[in-house]
């Protein structure tokens, strides 16, 4: 047995199947508590604009439950790693199970294979559903939660420049020739950066060169005066093929999506660093979730009886909590070069594989 990876099939289905029902049980525990908190928060903001109520709450919940759920499911995968391996040393499950012949990674085999197996379904997941509702949810919040966009793919808090020129829109529809923006206000100003000029309107189309203001409210710094203007055109510098690489989201594009917008910024002479690091941790982010079986396993082995099994515990989940901080910490260095894309995502992943690892080894083996 030992010179097998995985131990008897009947063994491998029970401690899978009782690690995902932590899992599921954590996961759920956790979103809710936290989405009950956030609807608090963002419930305000919702209901004050005119004609909100509890459909646009629940609409609200379905955008941001996908992303509680994915940015969660590691540390839910951490806390089941604990109680279930906890569970099992107190009722002594772990001693017979070595007594068998079992090594101390085939122990954990079942559990690795299912944070495998999780970890796959949360990248599907995060790429079909969670990058499609973060870009829904930013282009609903960018109108102060006003008539949903019908476009989900639709940009939102732009900030641009032409030349010494500034152009502001709270969100953008449609692509190319077609597109659209909303919630507009240009800013002209002279050559010292000083501003002389602000035009505003609800909407702006693009004029192919320039953007056609229609309805626009103008107000000139030097005289202090308003006027209404019909129609106007501004910004000839700024083009949809501009726009689109002006305020690229990494959070509510796919893999694919980003790659392309990478590549365009490239081809702009764009700075990408930030970008491809979020690339690469759109890998590793969800396959942290292998990680946890491993370093929570030091709550598993050590005899319940010796009054140690908290202390392991908290070890165990010191050592994942210490991940999760690093790779932050990582991913925000590569955010401005500090690290290269792929060292900034991919490094604490392999680093605290090597420390369970290592701890598994010198503490079991």
């Amino acid at each position: 047995m030992q010179f097998e990876f995985f131990p008897s099939r009947t063994l491998t289905w029970y401690l899978a199947r009782l690690f995902i029902t932590r899992i599921l049980a954590v996961l759920l525990m956790l979103v809710l508590v936290l989405q009950m908190l956030d609807l608090l928060g963002e419930s305000g903001d919702i209901l004050a604009y005119p004609g909100n109520g509890q459909e646009q709450l629940l609409y609200y919940v379905t955008l941001r439950v996908p992303q509680l759920i994915a940015r969660f499911l590691p540390y839910s995968v951490l806390l089941a790693t604990i109680i279930t391996l906890a569970t099992l040393n107190q009722n002594s499950e772990v001693i017979s199970m070595k007594a068998a012949g079992l090594s101390a990674h085939q122990v954990l085999a079942p559990l690795i294979l299912t944070a495998l197996a999780i970890s796959l379904a949360s990248l599907a997941f995060n790429e079909r559903v969670v990058t499609r509702s973060t870009a829904t949810l930013n282009a609903w919040q960018a109108v102060k939660y006003g008539p949903i966009p019908k476009d989900p793919g639709v940009k939102a808090n732009l900030y641009l420049a032409d030349g010494r020129d500034l152009l502001l829109a709270s969100s953008l529809e449609g692509q190319n020739d077609r597109m659209v923006l909303r919630g507009v206000t240009y800013y002209r100003r002279d050559a010292n950066g000083i501003i002389v000029e602000q035009l505003r309107t609800d909407r702006a189309a693009f004029a192919n060169p320039g953007w056609r203001f229609e309805n626009a409210t103008r107000f000139d710094v030097a005289t202090t005066s308003t006027t209404k203007l019909v129609s106007a055109t501004v910004a000839p510098g700024i083009t949809p093929a501009k726009i689109m690489i002006s305020n690229v989201d990494a959070d509510s594009e796919n893999l694919f999506q980003l790659s392309s917008s990478i590549e365009a910024m490239k081809v702009a002479g764009r700075r990408t660093s930030e970008l491809e690091a979020a690339w690469w941790h759109k890998l590793s982010g969800p396959f942290s979730s292998m990680l946890m079986p491993l370093l929570g396993a030091v709550a598993a082995f050590g005899l319940a009886r010796s009054g140690q099994l908290l202390i392991r515990a908290v070890i165990g989940m010191a050592l994942g909590f210490a991940y999760f901080v690093l790779d932050n910490a990582a991913l925000a260095m590569g955010n401005f070069g500090g690290y290269p894309p792929l060292v900034a995502a991919w490094a604490p992943f392999v680093l605290f594989a090597l420390i369970g690892e290592t701890v598994l080894i010198r503490t079991e083996e």
